[in-house]
């Protein structure tokens, strides 16, 4: 069973003693199954309503529309090769990738990854309000439920709220729409079941997940069982990632997950919280211990590596050696 944690004690540290315990369940299920649920984060359902409405509302677009949100790859006038618009062809869904919101800051968007959100005209300014509030939540969300994890092993928190400061954090909030399809997208080899999402493991730190009511997400446990990650309009679920993984010297796990193909259409919105280009991707930057004093690879050049993994990413995408970035 998948760990359900109440985290709102983290909201308010008067009790140290509630907060302590959220801190070690969190330790808990990212490192025994990598997995959880989390409630009592307080983002508004409200908000989160608005959200799926502005996700719904871009995918109703007419392609030609989303494809003016596209990189280079698929709009030949977009000066963007990372963020944007992708179409179903490339891994059996839509999606949009949004960096932080209205950057505009000079010496970021030269850096490889940091790019202007391109947005369709007919979406309006509200439509960029309703995008741009909830980045602003579920980063605090995500920096909460990190900086805990941070404590719970002995770590700077401090450090660890550097590590994702904006504007200059390389966090994407991603829009997933799954069409109806007659057939899935793949099949898994170990039990084939049919899948829309096919199995990985998150490249990031640290991903915060809205999922429908449609369901089908699935987690393996260490005994190689897949279990159920049910749908719940309270929660966000969390998992973590192979850069975590390596940060913590695999304190903290990452799991394989999937998704099953179900009946209709499907909506996820997956929040990766990703620190700055520069964040040193070695346990000292999180105050953790390790035993090399040798430099680490920069977490910007440890996007570009992830990125060869994903045929989102890829202009041919038979370069790619797997399948899409989430679920």
């Amino acid at each position: 069973m998948i760990p359900r944690i109440d985290i709102s004690p983290l909201l308010d540290q008067e009790n140290r003693g509630q907060a302590d315990r959220v801190k070690q369940a969190l330790r808990s299920a990212c490192s025994e199954i990598g997995f959880m649920t989390i409630v009592g984060h307080g983002v508004d359902v409200k908000r989160i309503a608005s959200l799926v409405d502005a996700a719904l509302r871009f995918f109703a677009l007419p392609e030609s529309s989303k494809l003016t949100a596209a990189p280079e790859r698929w709009n030949p006038e977009s000066p963007n090769q990372y963020r944007g618009y992708f179409p179903s062809s490339v891994a059996g869904k839509q999606g949009l990738d949004i960096g932080e919101p209205n950057l505009e800051d000079e010496t970021l968007l030269a850096r490889p990854f940091h790019e202007r959100n391109r947005v369709p005209d007919e979406l309006g300014d509200a439509w960029l309000h309703t995008i741009s509030a909830y980045f602003d939540e579920i980063s605090r969300v995500a920096g909460l439920v990190f900086e805990a994890l941070t404590e719970s092993l002995d770590g700077n928190p401090a450090l660890a709220r550097a590590a994702f400061a904006r504007p200059a954090s390389l966090s994407t909030l991603r829009f997933n729409f799954y069409p109806e399809r007659d057939t899935p997208v793949a099949f898994a080899k170990d039990d084939g079941a049919g899948l829309c999402c096919e199995t990985h493991v998150d490249s990031g730190l640290l991903t915060l997940l809205y999922q429908d009511d449609r369901g089908g997400l699935q987690v393996r446990n260490a005994a190689g069982e897949w279990l159920d990650v049910p749908p719940d309009e309270d929660a966000f679920v969390v998992n973590t990632g192979l850069a975590l993984q390596r940060l913590t010297s695999r304190a903290l796990v990452a799991t394989q997950h999937r998704v099953l193909q179900a009946e209709g259409p499907r909506l996820s919105i997956p929040f990766f919280f990703e620190p700055i280009p520069d964040f040193e991707m070695a346990p000292r930057s999180l105050g953790l211990p390790e035993t090399s004093e040798e430099p680490a690879e920069s977490y910007e050049a440890y996007l570009a590596e992830s990125m060869k993994r994903f045929s989102e990413y890829q202009r041919d995408p038979a370069e790619a050696s797997a399948g899409s970035r989430a679920s």
